[in-house]
C-alpha cells in the first residue's frame, strides 16, 4: 500500500518500476484533485490494481477504484491491457459519476 497525501491511497502497485510509478501517481493525483474540487466533502481515493491473465506478451490490469465522499462510495472497475488507460478510464467514471 503507497498513501500520497493522506487521502490517497494505491493498492497493488509495488511491483511496478519507479518511472510507471510517477506516471500514476501524477495522473490518480490530478483526478484526486478535480474531484475534491467538485465535492466538497471529499474523504479519500483508493485506487486498487490486480494483474490478470498474465502471460509472457500480454497483460491485463484490473482497476478498482473507490471515492469516499460524505461517507457514501462511488467505485468503478475496469479490466484492460494498457495500465495508464485503464487508470483514466476507471477514475474518469468516478469523476463523471460524482459530476451529475
Amino acid at each position: 500500500m503507497i498513501e500520497l497525501g493522506g487521502n490517497i491511497i494505491l493498492v497493488g502497485f509495488k511491483e511496478l518500476d519507479y518511472t510507471e510509478l510517477i506516471v500514476v501517481k501524477k495522473v490518480v493525483g490530478n483526478y484526486a484533485r478535480k474531484m475534491s474540487d467538485v465535492l466538497k466533502n471529499f474523504e479519500n481515493l483508493t485506487v486498487t490494481m490486480k494483474a490478470v491473465h498474465k502471460t509472457p506478451k500480454s497483460q491485463k490490469y484490473e482497476i478498482h477504484a473507490k471515492l469516499m465522499a460524505g461517507g457514501k462510495p462511488h467505485t468503478s472497475e475496469l479490466v484492460e491491457r494498457n495500465l495508464f488507460v485503464a487508470i483514466d478510464l476507471s477514475l474518469k467514471k468516478v469523476l463523471s459519476s460524482i459530476s451529475k
